[in-house]
């Protein structure tokens, strides 16, 4: 059987023929290999350099090299976070006509890293626990696609830091399904298997001495699914909102938040009946929200502030008509921004008298008539608008908060 290689990009093959196919992986040259850290497999799993990409190749048997060829496709359509796909190289032989498994070649994901090079310095706490909340994202997302991933582990993820956020990238599709929906049964076996693979892998570390002596790994092995349960159901909660939305849309936001989850995106989707609104969440580390508000909007802020401002800046684009994430024809998110400054921040601050704002800086002025704007329409069960706000806050608030700040004068 002749070698072929099937690809995703003309320009792929192409690139691929130059590799030592004959060879085992085992026994590729050190000159194409590339030295990045590996995690556990059951396959043998190398990195070597095509012309500028680096690759993963892993060599195992023709039918499920295909198959997991196809489904990290399918992921990729549906905008799941997985190691993309290039090629399926099959009819290998070596220099003298002997049959050499099947591989299947991903791209690298540049940035990443495999958990037990992340454990190779011992690594606190509370950063294991944002990497739980990342790999109980990927699951959530992954059930929400109706996949079955059939293995969910930390040595089948790689986890990445991207401008502050933690991501967690499914890197072996073998054992997984895709349906067009998953039983409740189908979601608990793969949250159970999950829950026993964490747990056994952490007891592993722990008995080589990579794990923090406060960690139970039983305990961390439960911990998904905890995060798991609670993620899910305010996700798949699905709610109708009415026109004045800004108040119900914040209060979906204010519970991901209390669950530890920001919101990476948000769609509403119009209907005759009222709206509805799909939430993506992410994890992220201290100081992501300011770095991200800077770059978006040119405000400098405290973390809590920037928080505050870019979750109603999120809630004000997914109102827009142009808001189109992933479409190339959508406004991009800096223009949206800008326009928010501009249309939203900028006059709302402005309407608060100077002498009333005191040692207030704007973001701080727009967070606290955030807050009011979120007290009032919970008082009254419905969204308030900002101009209302704004108006109670200068009658109500900043006149009673200058009384306090006032030296007394004795007699």
């Amino acid at each position: 059987m002749a070698l072929q290689i099937s690809a995703t990009n003309p320009e792929h093959p192409a690139l691929l023929l130059e590799l030592p196919w004959h060879l085992p992986l085992e026994e590729w040259p050190e000159e194409v290999l590339v030295p990045l850290p590996r995690g556990i497999s059951r396959h043998v799993v190398r990195y070597a350099r095509a012309g500028d990409e680096v690759i993963a190749v892993k060599e195992l048997a023709e039918r499920p090299a295909l198959r997991e060829y196809e489904l990290l496709r399918d992921l990729d359509r549906l905008f799941i976070p997985a190691v993309d796909p290039l090629a399926v190289v099959t009819g290998r032989t070596d220099a003298e006509d002997a049959p050499l498994e099947s591989v299947l070649v991903t791209r690298h994901l540049g940035g990443s890293m495999p958990y037990r090079s992340m454990f190779e310095t011992t690594m606190r706490p509370a950063t294991m626990h944002r990497l739980m909340d990342a790999l109980a994202v990927l699951l959530v997302r992954l059930h929400l696609a109706g996949f079955a991933w059939g293995d969910c582990s930390l040595s089948n993820t790689l986890f990445r830091r991207d401008a502050g956020a933690y991501a967690a990238y499914l890197v072996d599709a073998e054992t997984g399904d895709l349906h067009a929906q998953l039983s409740p049964g189908q979601r608990d076996y793969d949250l159970d298997l999950a829950r026993v693979n964490i747990s056994g892998e952490l007891l592993d570390l722990e008995a080589s001495g990579a794990l923090h002596p406060s960690v139970d790994p039983i305990e961390f092995g439960m911990e998904i699914c905890a995060r798991y349960g609670g993620l899910w159901d305010e996700l798949t909660r699905r709610s109708v909102y009415p026109a004045g939305k800004y108040h119900f849309i914040e209060r979906r936001i204010r519970r991901l938040n209390d669950l530890g989850f920001d919101v990476a995106e948000m769609q509403i989707e119009h209907a005759p009946n009222g709206d509805t609104v799909t939430f993506v969440p992410k994890v992220v580390d201290a100081g992501h929200h300011q770095r991200q508000l800077l770059r978006l909007t040119g405000l400098d802020t405290e973390e809590n502030q920037a928080r505050r401002l870019l979750n109603d800046l999120e809630s004000w684009m997914a109102t827009q008509d142009d808001y189109a994430p992933g479409d190339p024809l959508g406004a991009r998110p800096e223009v949206l921004a800008h326009r928010w400054v501009r249309d939203v921040f900028r006059p709302t601050v402005r309407a608060v008298p100077l002498e009333l704002r005191g040692s207030m800086d704007p973001a701080e002025i727009y967070h606290q008539l955030l807050e009011h704007r979120w007290y009032l329409s919970e008082r009254a069960q419905h969204d308030i608008g900002i101009d209302t706000a704004v108006k109670d806050y200068i009658e109500n608030i900043l006149p009673k908060a200058r009384e306090t700040l006032e030296p007394t004068v004795a007699d």
